[in-house]
């Protein structure tokens, strides 16, 4: 997963407004009274957020799986003149030289994490690597997007420089989607090259990630909607957490 996709990422997720995200976190994690420090953002990807975070006053440290995902992180950082280490790292094992003030999961990353002793190696793994009074925080695509308005539905989209295909298939009873991408980028010479890539998400629900916190020594969980401080809806697309560990 994220090899070729990686080339594209970014202009697929132009529509992202990762400033008004990193936002939102830094006005989460204030709640725990963590305003700065050191901060490692787990799945940062091609550093959409990671960079944003950095320009907010945190030593940011990014961690991803992909290693083409972590060098285009790496080149943005360069290019703009922030020195942030970029590792390659299951998050579920993961491990750093120093303690966290905070440790992020964003955008999905523990969708992506497909059964409860998966997510509950992260979350495990995250407690050891904060101090203790730090903050995880995370968001994934809540149960209703993945179930109701992605299901077994099929998508496709074209833009200047690539096209995609895209099938999902639902498996109920684990609540797993499968997601079969066909892209189709442009090359210089104007003709198109073809890849596939497959990806599975986990409808995790907001009682099961709850319970997993607190099973791995968690406190003062709280869940909220998209981008909001309220309570998160029945159609919420996306829930945000935030867990103390005490």
């Amino acid at each position: 997963m994220y090899t070729g996709f990686a080339e594209i990422y970014d202009e697929l997720m132009t529509d992202v407004d990762y400033d008004a995200w990193a936002d939102f976190y830094c006005k989460m994690m204030e709640g725990f009274g963590i305003r700065g420090g050191k901060l490692a953002e787990c799945a940062c990807g091609t550093g959409g957020l990671t960079l944003p975070l950095f320009r907010h006053g945190f030593h940011v440290t990014g961690v991803d799986l992909s290693q083409d995902m972590l060098w285009r992180a790496a080149q943005k950082a360069r290019a703009q003149g922030m020195a942030i280490p970029f590792v390659r790292q299951d998050m579920r094992q993961l491990r750093l030289h120093r303690p966290m003030d905070a440790v992020l999961a964003t955008c999905d990353g523990v969708n992506y994490l497909l059964s409860a002793e998966r997510v509950r190696a992260f979350f495990r793994a995250a407690h050891a690597a904060i101090r203790p009074g730090g903050a995880l925080a995370f968001d994934v695509s809540s149960r209703y997007k993945l179930e109701t308005l992605l299901g077994d539905g099929f998508f496709g989209e074209e833009r200047e420089e690539a096209a995609y295909l895209w099938q999902n298939r639902l498996d109920k009873k684990r609540r797993v989607l499968r997601m079969d991408i066909t892209f189709f980028v442009r090359e210089a010479d104007g003709r198109y090259r073809r890849f596939q890539e497959e990806h599975e998400q986990r409808a995790h629900s907001a009682a099961e990630l709850t319970a997993w916190l607190e099973a791995e020594g968690f406190q003062n969980v709280e869940v909220f909607g998209d981008q909001t401080f309220d309570a998160p809806g029945a159609e919420e697309k996306r829930l945000h957490f935030l867990a103390r560990r005490p």
